[in-house]
Order: C-alpha cells, then sequence, then structure tokens
C-alpha cells in the first residue's frame, strides 16, 4: 500500500512538472494581436471609454488599418453560433461556381436549426444558396453547399480548420460548419473580427453580407418566397454593411457587424449577449466613429500567414506601431458571468497546487495507527 501510494505521489510531482514548464513557455509570449488582448473580462480602451454593452466578448477594428480599438474578453474562447459561418464562407465561397446547380436533399431538409427551406428534388444554384446561407441562416443551405464540394462535410470542416490557423484564429476550432453548438466547437470574438475582414476583402462575401432581401424558390417550381437579411443592423444603422448574427442556446446572441461612414470601415464582434444585440452593436460602431481621432490602437489584427500560423507577439513587442499602452482612467472592468467566472479562477490556479493534495494526504497514509505501533513493544 506504503509503495501504491508513493507511486501515486511521484506521478503528481512528474505530471506538475511539464505542466508548469508549459504553462511559463506560453506566459512568455503575449497573445495573438498584442499583449492587452487577453481573454480577462477586462474592457480594454485608449482615448475615450467605451458605452456599456451586455456582451461576455467584443471587438471593434479598423478593417482596413487592423487596429484593435476597443477589446473586451477578446480571446475568450466562447460558442460562435452561426456567426462561424463567416468561415464556412471563406473556405466555400473560392471553391465553388456560383451558377452550379445543386440538388436539395433529405439530409439538407432534415438538418436542425434554423432553415431557408431547402426542398429535397428541387434545384437551386450555388449562389441561391449562399443567399440562404448569409440572410436566414440557412443550416439546409450550409449542408447543400458542403456536400457540393468536394470530400462534403468532413472535408469542409477539416478545411475551415485550416483555414482558421491560416488567418491566425488560434481560439477557433471547428466541428460543425453550421456553427451549431457541436462538442469542442469554440471561436473568440478576435477571431470572428479577422474573419469578417477576410470575408470583406472579398467582393462576393461583402455583396452577400450586405443583400437585405432575396427570393428562394419554393416547392413544387411554384414561384418564389421573399427572405429578409436577420442582421437588423443593415436596416437601421447608416452606412451598415451587414456581415453576420448568430443565436443558440448555449452561445446566446453572437454577432458580426460592419459598417463604414467618413472614409472608415469598423468592424465589430459580439459573443454571449443575452439580448439587444443590434442596439448594442450601433452603441460601439457609434462611439468608435465619434471619438476616431482620438482613439488609439490596443493591439491589431493579424495578417495572413503565408504557410505557418501567426505566433503569439512577445510582451517586449508594441502590437501596433501606435501607442497601445492604457491608462486606468482609460480602462474598465466588467465581471465575467458565473460560469466564466469559474473557468477564469481554474485557470489562475498554479499547475504545482494540483500535486500538492496528493503529497499532503500521502503523510496521513503513511503514518502507523498508534495499535500497531504499541503491539510491536
Amino acid at each position: 500500500m506504503r509503495l501504491l501510494l508513493t507511486a501515486c505521489a511521484t506521478t503528481a510531482l512528474v505530471v506538475a512538472g511539464p505542466l508548469t514548464a508549459t504553462a511559463a513557455a506560453q506566459a512568455a509570449q503575449g497573445p495573438v494581436g498584442g499583449e492587452l488582448l487577453t481573454a480577462k473580462p477586462t474592457v480594454v480602451a485608449s482615448g475615450a471609454t467605451p458605452p456599456a454593452v451586455q456582451a461576455s466578448a467584443y471587438v471593434v477594428a479598423d478593417v482596413d488599418t487592423g487596429q484593435v480599438l476597443a477589446a473586451k474578453a477578446p480571446h475568450a474562447k466562447l460558442r460562435p453560433a452561426s456567426t462561424l459561418k463567416t468561415l464556412t464562407a471563406l473556405v466555400l465561397l473560392p471553391r465553388l461556381k456560383k451558377t452550379d446547380p445543386v440538388v436539395g436533399t433529405d439530409a439538407d431538409a432534415g438538418i436542425i436549426g434554423s432553415k431557408v427551406g431547402v426542398y429535397p428534388g428541387l434545384r437551386y444554384t450555388v449562389d441561391q444558396l449562399f443567399e440562404g446561407m448569409f440572410l436566414a441562416s440557412g443550416n439546409d443551405a450550409v449542408n447543400a453547399l458542403c456536400m457540393h464540394d468536394q470530400g462534403g462535410v468532413k472535408a469542409t470542416i477539416r478545411r475551415m480548420n485550416a483555414k482558421a490557423k491560416e488567418l491566425g484564429a488560434l481560439d477557433t476550432t471547428v466541428t460543425d460548419p453550421t456553427g451549431l453548438d457541436a462538442d469542442g466547437q469554440y471561436s473568440s470574438a478576435y477571431d470572428l473580427a479577422l474573419f469578417a475582414r477576410a470575408g470583406l476583402k472579398r467582393p462576393d462575401f461583402a455583396k452577400y453580407a450586405a443583400t437585405k432581401y432575396t427570393n428562394f424558390p419554393n416547392v413544387g417550381n411554384k414561384g418564389t418566397y421573399q427572405v429578409a437579411n436577420q442582421n437588423k443592423l443593415l436596416f437601421n444603422y447608416d452606412g451598415a454593411l451587414g456581415v453576420k448574427t448568430g443565436y443558440t442556446t448555449l452561445a446566446r446572441n453572437t454577432f458580426v457587424g460592419a459598417a463604414r461612414r467618413n472614409g472608415h470601415t469598423l468592424v465589430v464582434t459580439m459573443m454571449n449577449s443575452p439580448h439587444g444585440i443590434t442596439e448594442d452593436a450601433s452603441k460601439l460602431l457609434t462611439w468608435t466613429f465619434t471619438n476616431y481621432g482620438k482613439l488609439k490602437p490596443v493591439g491589431a489584427l493579424v495578417k495572413p500567414a503565408t504557410g505557418q500560423p501567426p505566433k503569439a507577439q512577445p510582451k517586449s513587442q508594441p502590437a501596433t506601431t501606435r501607442n497601445s499602452s492604457t491608462t486606468g482612467a482609460s480602462q474598465a472592468r466588467t465581471a465575467l458571468n458565473p460560469g466564466q467566472a469559474v473557468k477564469s479562477l481554474a485557470f489562475r490556479i498554479p499547475d504545482w497546487a494540483y500535486a500538492a493534495p496528493p503529497v499532503l494526504l500521502l503523510g496521513l497514509f503513511l503514518r502507523r495507527p498508534r495499535t500497531l505501533r504499541r503491539r510491536r513493544h
């Protein structure tokens, strides 16, 4: 028994050693995009105080320069819901011909979640399916597009994960191209901003993202029906460029929006918001446009890698050429929701502490009971 306990304690110490070394190695590198862009629930801005919003995480960035102008928990890994379709589009758009015909299947029609109305046996074009994916967030359209591409859904997932690494979106792991709450599927407000920036550089992506209405084929070739874009920013914000909304039970409201005013194009991404997503996005955009001249960047959207994914930036190097430091007056602190707070606390516990309980308990097991010691005298 003593040998077994000693072995267990030794194993715990051996495991704790490499974990501590790994944590130390990670601590030597700053977060992607700059040292201020962490997963902590701190609102970071320099030059003006941003409005309070309900999202657990957000990023506001300049699409043209890549400068991050405000952020809150930008690298927190959260469920993306249908905003992940921005990455799906980045993978599928260059691979599929817009005029190709696609016949709907039972698998398309039977998929769970939001649908645009893909019907088995009905013929669609790739162009129509992309409209259904962007405007109605149709999971049925996503499935049809993935299956039309070589390798189907599984190959699309592999390509999406590879594309995320290429763009520097290291917080993202894809297991379902629709964005549903699949096991192990996460992204971040920072990564969603990277996807939006890459997408808006493509004319086709930008066109689909900004389309307010489209007509979709009806069952039995009986004409069409109108589909409206779910991104309300397009209808009530001057200069809005759309992009993508999302919602699931676990992700709650997620959002990717963009707008252009006064020669500047901004993107705002928000995750894990209970409600009021459009109003909060409008607040952040208006605040940024209003204060643009006095805002200093707090980080940067990294450029896509040519081969290897970008490494985290060392803390000794500034994230941008402009001053990225912040003061107490230019920062606001907010609290994570209870679930995130528990995770945050767990991540702050040093790895060696997990080995301490077995070592401390070892002495209790190894001490001989007094009755046994008396018998030997």
